[in-house]
């Protein structure tokens, strides 16, 4: 253990000192660690990154915490609105919810780091909104007319909100209820400030879907636990918490949403058993073996691919800069010299810096029309049918390569 770090020996939710290793990524870099391209290059700190399961809670998480701090920086650099299938997704949340609940005018919502506002945007109109995030970029919410407290969603965050703006009807976490060190104070946090039949959606990355389709790239320090319905039955159970609603979506390569309610009265949805029961052939030894078979598998492979075509001097760029490809290019052992740029939409934080723990240049996708490289590797993989059609729309002639789940290429 460091300063910067701690190694957890017991699982995070259930506190019992059952945890086996999974899978082993070996040391990455912070994921949010980006430096200035041309700036003097300054030490990087690369943190293990071990996946870890418990087998009372069912949860699977990494052994490894890095402090908020190094992960979330205050200049952190994803904005949520410039990626088109979440404004899409957290539309039809707004929707959905119309359906399922019985918001009033008056009721107020909450969004768990809200970011840019890009979820609140969509109830500003009809209910009273507040945003909580620690990153200087909930500053653009609030020039959106979207409340928004720039800080960490902890003890006197909750109190403040008690006094200030009352109890909420709904409270949303999106892509964050995963990224928080001390979950159970959070759902503690949670359940002070939600009226007592208020309603907390969550939506994480769904561990069924990393398994199925060997996302490895999606384990990184900021996904401190990777949920499938069962953690988050077991989790909310202790808080007795009722969890009344589920759904599969398509964010982030496959995520979960759950309803969870105060209420015990609430009616339970088919989907929460039906999945529940889905699960089981997944969370077993035999299900995270020949996960981590496929891991390995699929690293060499990508590998190979690109060597053949290095070897042919052919020119690659990559294409997108999610987190998780900060994973992929550091486990693969990728540099400038296989990637010469990774291409981002025009409008991204992220352009003008480096891939963190590469020399690997981030740059704005136009480029590609000047520098005319004949293979793109779609970083982004996971929404690579949108990816393709644009740059077929803009000009591209080249081919794409698909790194993940098995690496190909796409003529």
């Amino acid at each position: 253990m460091n300063s910067k770090s701690k190694t957890i020996d017991r699982c995070q939710i259930s506190k019992k000192k059952d945890l086996e290793q999974i899978l082993s990524l070996g040391y990455l870099p912070p994921v949010n660690n980006y430096i200035n391209i041309n700036s003097s290059k300054k030490e990087e700190t690369f943190f293990p990154t071990e996946l870890m399961y418990s087998r009372s809670s069912k949860l699977v998480q990494l052994g490894t915490i890095v402090n908020k701090e190094i992960i979330f920086p205050k200049e952190y650099p994803y904005t949520s609105s410039t990626t088109k299938i979440l404004r899409e997704n957290f539309k039809d949340l707004y929707l959905e919810t119309k359906k399922i609940l019985s918001l009033k005018k008056k009721d107020l919502v909450i969004d768990i780091g809200s970011n840019d506002g890009n979820l609140l945007g969509n109830f500003k109109k009809n209910h009273k909104v507040l945003g909580v995030t620690p990153e200087l970029i909930g500053k653009l919410a609030i020039k959106k007319g979207i409340k928004t407290l720039i800080r960490y969603f902890d003890n006197s965050a909750t109190s403040y909100i008690l006094k200030k703006f009352g109890k909420a009807k709904l409270i949303t976490a999106t892509n964050v209820f995963a990224h928080i060190d001390d979950v159970e104070q959070v759902i503690k946090n949670i359940k002070k400030i939600l009226d007592k039949d208020g309603v907390f959606i969550t939506e994480s990355h769904y561990l069924v879907s990393l398994l199925k389709t060997v996302q490895y790239d999606t384990i990184y320090h900021e996904h401190m636990r990777y949920y499938s319905l069962s953690s988050l039955n077991y989790l909310f159970s202790k808080f007795n918490l009722k969890i009344f609603y589920v759904k599969k979506i398509p964010t982030h390569g496959g995520s979960i949403r759950v309803y969870v309610t105060n209420n015990k009265k609430q009616k339970k949805h088919s989907s929460v058993n039906n999945i529940l029961k889905y699960e089981k052939k997944f969370l077993n030894h035999k299900s995270f073996n020949e996960f981590k078979k496929k891991v390995v598998l699929s690293k060499i492979n990508l590998y190979s691919l690109l060597k053949n075509l290095k070897s042919k001097n052919k020119k690659i760029f990559g294409v997108g800069a999610p987190s998780r490809a900060a994973t992929l290019v550091n486990y693969v052992g990728l540099n400038e010299d296989i990637i010469k740029y990774i291409l981002e939409i025009k409008g991204s934080y992220k352009i003008g810096k480096y891939m963190p723990g590469t020399n690997i240049p981030i740059v704005e996708e136009n480029i590609f029309k000047k520098e005319k490289p004949d293979y793109l590797l779609l970083l982004s993989w996971h929404i690579s049918k949108s990816l393709i059609k644009n740059f077929k729309n803009k000009g591209f002639k080249g081919k794409f390569i698909i790194p993940l789940p098995k690496p190909y290429i796409l003529r």
